[in-house]
């Protein structure tokens, strides 16, 4: 599939990551739920690859996800790999039908009528700006530009760059308030982790910096231990481990996730520079994710900035 759209390739010698550009015309991802760029479709890391589609097919008729005999089907707005990052809506409940609201990394989209926001809907791009994608050989630049008449517009620029000669990804982002009035958003990493597409299982931990506070998780599939998620058993068929997750300070030091994957021999640490607000763990059988959320205020003719750091590693069997 990947070879059918538009995509790069970024390398430090060390990581290898194969990622798509955004198009609006033969883009792999053209929903509207998630960013369109800097989506990544494979990192390989010593033998391991952590990236890849979490779906067997896609159905145009599908809202999120949904299972059909042996396989997983996903709609076009959660057709998505690697870090796909999602932006709350902006201007929607004031917008009228036939108006637009904005949502960053798409632009100006096109609300049909007065019905509720569904961020698994596919809405029209009435204005995806303007696009300009920047590449070096260990570094992926993109820039998009709304501008043009409305009290919102900004200019949105992510970078994907990998370190020099470690394993090490740092996506930076930027956003500049353009328009009249102050964008007030929240964004998350949807991470979408498929770790050589292993199903989550035992052996498989995630940790936090902080003493987890959530219900008990339901099931005997998985429990919460202090500050860590353990899998007790190997998620098959339908089986989902889903929770909130609370516990998290006011500082971004407890923006610090670590994945650990005994059955893989493969991990990964991601740090944030901003506080976490929000966050919550989803998994199925084909991958695990957590979504930790920063907040992002911006005056007009303010800049807002916000990192990820993203560490992977090997374990010893």
């Amino acid at each position: 599939m990947a070879a059918d759209h538009p995509q790069d390739e970024i390398s430090n010698g060390v990581l290898r990551v194969r990622l798509y550009t955004p198009d609006a015309q033969n883009g792999y991802y053209r929903g509207t739920r998630f960013d369109w760029s800097g989506m990544i479709f494979s990192l390989q890391y010593q033998g391991h690859d952590y990236y890849g589609p979490w779906y067997d097919k896609m159905d145009p008729a599908v809202s999120d996800f949904v299972y059909r005999g042996p396989d997983i089907v996903a709609g076009p707005c959660s057709w998505a790999t690697g870090p796909a990052e999602e932006f709350e809506i902006i201007g929607y409940n004031d917008a009228a039908p036939q108006g637009t609201f904005i949502k960053i990394g798409l632009g100006r989209l096109r609300k049909p009528d007065s019905s509720a926001y569904d961020h698994y809907r596919l809405y029209e791009v009435a204005d995806g700006g303007k696009w300009t994608v920047h590449k070096t050989a260990d570094r992926a630049e993109f820039v998009q530009d709304v501008s043009g008449a409305g009290e919102y517009a900004y200019v949105y620029r992510k970078v994907v760059r990998l370190a020099k000669d470690k394993p090490e990804m740092v996506i930076e982002h930027s956003l500049k308030n353009t328009g009249r009035k102050p964008i007030a958003t929240n964004a998350y990493v949807h991470n979408f982790l498929v770790l050589d597409k292993l199903a989550p299982g035992p052996g498989l931990t995630i940790s936090f910096p902080f003493a987890i506070k959530a219900p008990p998780l339901t099931g005997d599939l998985a429990r919460i231990e202090g500050n860590r998620i353990v899998y007790l058993k190997t998620l098959t068929g339908e089986d989902r481990v889903t929770t909130p997750i609370e516990g998290f300070g006011p500082t971004a030091k407890d923006y610090d996730l670590r994945f650990e994957s005994r059955q893989a021999g493969m991990g990964l640490r991601i740090t944030g520079d901003r506080p976490i607000i929000k966050a919550g763990l989803w998994s199925i059988r084909s991958n695990v994710s957590v979504e930790p959320y920063v907040e992002i205020s911006v005056a007009p003719g303010k800049e807002f900035t916000w990192n990820l750091t993203y560490d992977y590693f090997a374990l010893k069997q």
